[in-house]
């Protein structure tokens, strides 16, 4: 990803725009049909990251697997999402957001053939990794894409809106469906409906306008020291739970992490093209959604990853039937990401990023009472305000990011947001997990481990909630 304004003996080539590129207007059927086909590849995207939970007992009969390889197929999913977000938003600028977007569509797809005929674990986590690698493309690709539909500020907030819904709602509806397809027709499954879908996007794909390159110097330092520095913070976070925090693996590893990132900042600030230029970090209406992401995804996969287990291990319900639980938050999810951009509209985006953000944080904090015997209604209320809360915030965020940067850097702006949302769901995952085995054992369920993680899910947006309202300036009607 280049600098804004590279040095004068580098400067950036013109952007090449591929000839006949067709005229959209806010409401054009391409833009309805690239609308369609982003909204697609992230819904399925997202449900990978929930459904397979629920088949983690099959594939372990299956499989003949043990714990730490049931771990694994979740994590090298997680982590490569996240570790490779920033470089695969450097793609979508450089390739185009429509070639960007078939790619990533295309070899997710074929990963997830390979997931549903791995014929052993090990096999099984190795297509994983390629599932994570290609839905990091997928994810800065396909809101590049709407960015490039619809011109109009108005429209393209009501189309991110819209965007969010298939994340918010995959997230929520991922434990059914992975607890409904396991269950009639095997772990497998869950894999295999992936593929129908690909087929879909890259027919959308045919008709939506091409999309303009924009060749730039590939930074390989910044990518290298980038991932570096997440993956040895994910791997200790993750394994200090399991071997404990102050073992040699888990301290080498946050060690390059901190050596990673010092090395990341250094290259990026002497780099004369680097792939995330800092001085867009220091715009405030570029760090407020960056760190608004972080907590707000890191409260959704908290909750969901908490009450996926209260349900299961403290109450006694299958997975289909903890599963179902979420339906009620699937639902107001929904219908409040349809809801935040007229409300940012009339009230401004500070105030909705300021009420959802607060919300969440008083959703996590009215769920620390529960008990083994708490009424499940109750519970199901209890919950509803979180995916209030998030559906407030994410679109308002998102659009706030996306108007705050230039058209050539919204492929790098969706890249890090994606990235730092995606790392706060997966530190909250490896966190809340250390927490809730309660006894180190990892098999038990700690209720005074799942409120340590509630509360510090709830401090966390606290603490954004009161940075958004520092640095963001007034709504003006």
């Amino acid at each position: 990803m280049s600098s804004p304004t590279a040095a004068r003996r580098h400067r950036p080539a013109p952007p090449v725009v591929l000839p006949h590129e067709p005229s959209r207007s806010p409401s054009s059927p391409a833009s309805s049909v690239a609308l369609i086909a982003s909204l697609l590849g992230f819904t399925v995207i997202t449900i990978d990251v929930s459904a397979v939970n629920i088949a983690l007992p099959a594939i372990r009969t299956s499989l003949h697997a043990g714990m730490s390889g049931l771990q694994w197929v979740v994590d090298a999913y997680t982590l490569m999402f996240a570790a490779l977000m920033l470089s695969a938003g450097a793609l979508a600028d450089r390739a185009g957001a429509r070639r960007a977007y078939g790619w990533g569509v295309a070899l997710f797809t074929l990963a997830s053939l390979g997931c549903a005929l791995a014929p052993g674990i090990g096999s099984l986590i190795a297509a994983r990794v390629v599932q994570g690698g290609a839905a990091a493309v997928v994810m800065p690709a396909s809101l590049a894409l709407i960015r490039q539909a619809y011109d109009d500020p108005r429209r393209r907030a009501r189309a991110i809106a819209l965007w969010t819904v298939g994340g918010s709602v995959a997230l929520a509806a991922g434990p059914v469906l992975g607890g409904v397809l396991t269950q009639a027709w095997g772990w497998r499954t869950v894999f295999l409906l992936n593929l129908p879908i690909g087929a879909v996007i890259l027919a959308l794909l045919v008709r939506t306008a091409a999309s303009p390159r924009r060749p730039a110097p590939l930074d390989l330092a910044g990518q290298a020291t980038a991932v570096l520095a997440l993956a040895g913070l994910a791997y200790g976070v993750i394994e200090g739970g399991h071997k404990g925090w102050t073992s040699a693996p888990v301290l080498a590893a946050f060690s390059v992490a901190v050596a990673a990132a010092v090395a990341f900042y250094v290259t990026e600030r002497r780099h004369r093209a680097p792939m995330v230029p800092l001085g867009m970090l220091r715009q405030r209406q570029v760090a407020v959604p960056l760190l608004a992401g972080f907590a707000a995804n890191a409260g959704f996969y908290g909750v969901v990853f908490c009450l996926g287990l209260y349900y299961q291990q403290l109450r006694g319900m299958s997975g289909v039937a903890a599963g179902l639980m979420f339906i009620p938050l699937a639902a107001t999810t929904t219908a409040m990401n349809v809801v935040s951009p007229r409300l940012a509209e009339r009230l401004g985006r500070r105030t909705v990023i300021l009420t959802g953000q607060a919300v969440m944080a008083l959703a996590m904090f009215a769920l620390l009472p529960l008990t083994a015997h708490t009424p499940l209604w109750l519970v199901l209320i209890l919950l509803i305000p979180t995916g209030i809360g998030g559906a407030l915030a994410v679109p308002a965020f998102t659009a706030l990011l996306m108007d705050a940067v230039p058209g050539h850097r919204v492929g790098t702006a969706s890249g890090l947001l994606n990235a730092l949302r995606q790392t706060g769901g997966a530190l909250a995952v490896a966190l809340f997990g250390v927490l809730l085995a309660g006894d180190g054992t990892g098999e038990g369920f700690s209720l005074p481990g799942m409120r340590e993680s509630l509360l510090a899910a709830g401090l966390t947006l606290c603490a954004t909630v009161a940075l958004a309202a520092w640095l963001l300036p007034r709504d003006r009607h």
